[in-house]
């Protein structure tokens, strides 16, 4: 049995990802079952829980206890406290997925966040952008992912010899405090209109969708009045345009998870691996050249 703990509610629609990375593992499972006969059957058992809400003295003793009825592993989807993934790890083979736990020594498989906001920012900039902000949201637990999406942004401009104006960046900086989507929402509008930003790279879809629609209401179009961009390649809700960004493989993501999984049960002590998958450019329709001035 592989548990795959999955860190949002299972009703969470925001997150429209894990569908497909849990499809991509249930797939390779039944394959390396098909090949791998030594290994017996492979089942997969998908546990919705928020990491707010996994305590490691209680699930993690549930889940170590019932060892001996065959679990062999676990996948974490999502970031999870760092203390929660290291008290499961240290007595069951553990694999993060979309999240990274590099004390640990785990392995990790990830779409490669910062050369994928890169080609982002460099596809605004041919566009005609210079002017580009860079919008998270604040996270009960953030994990590293936002941090690494924002590394290929300032990277992207400093390559490209754009300046970065700290007051056009949201929820990243320590030491400032994070705020709510509503206060992104009015910053984003007021820098729109009076600092003349006329792109915004937003550190995931469901983050930029949510820009998007409270835009219009507000009174600026997109991508007329200024550019808007997403990461993932998830589908647009109704009545939206399909935002411009960064299609990541999740079900590839998934089945990569799986086989790193069953090659850590039989290789266990084989070196940590570090796999990062490469996400495609979705040009959607919220990209346009800058408004003129």
């Amino acid at each position: 049995m592989i548990d795959v703990m999955v860190g949002i509610p299972a009703e969470n629609a925001v997150f429209a990802t894990y569908p497909l990375i849990i499809k991509g593992i249930r797939k390779r499972a039944e394959i390396e079952t098909r090949e791998r006969p030594e290994l017996g059957e492979i089942k997969v058992s998908v546990h919705h829980l928020s990491p707010e809400a996994f305590h490691p003295e209680i699930d993690g003793h549930r889940m170590l206890r019932s060892k001996t009825s065959g679990r062999r592993g676990t996948l974490f989807i999502y970031p999870y406290e760092e203390s929660a993934v290291e008290a499961i790890s240290q007595r069951l083979m553990t694999v993060s997925v979309l999240e990274s736990y590099s004390r640990l020594g785990i392995d990790f498989i990830d779409t490669d966040d910062a050369r994928g906001i890169s080609t982002m920012v460099r596809h605004l900039h041919a566009k005609g952008h210079t002017r580009i902000g860079f919008v998270s949201w604040k996270y009960p637990i953030a994990g590293h992912w936002v941090a690494r999406r924002f590394g290929g942004y300032a990277e992207a401009l400093a390559d490209l010899g754009i300046g970065m104006r700290r007051d056009w960046v949201m929820n990243v900086f320590d030491g400032v405090p994070r705020i709510t989507p509503e206060e992104v929402l009015a910053s984003v509008a007021r820098h729109t209109r009076e600092s003349g930003v006329t792109a915004w790279v937003c550190a995931a879809d469901h983050q930029a969708y949510h820009l998007i629609r409270n835009l219009g209401a507000e009174g600026i179009r997109v991508p007329e009045q200024c550019s808007v961009t997403g990461f993932d390649g998830v589908e647009p809700p109704a009545g939206l345009r399909r935002v411009t960004s960064m299609r990541v493989p999740h079900e590839h993501i998934g089945s990569s998870a799986l086989t790193r999984m069953v090659n850590r049960i039989v290789y266990p002590s084989s070196p940590q691996r570090k796999i990062l998958i490469e996400s495609q450019l979705v040009p959607g329709e919220t990209v346009s050249t800058p408004p003129l001035t």
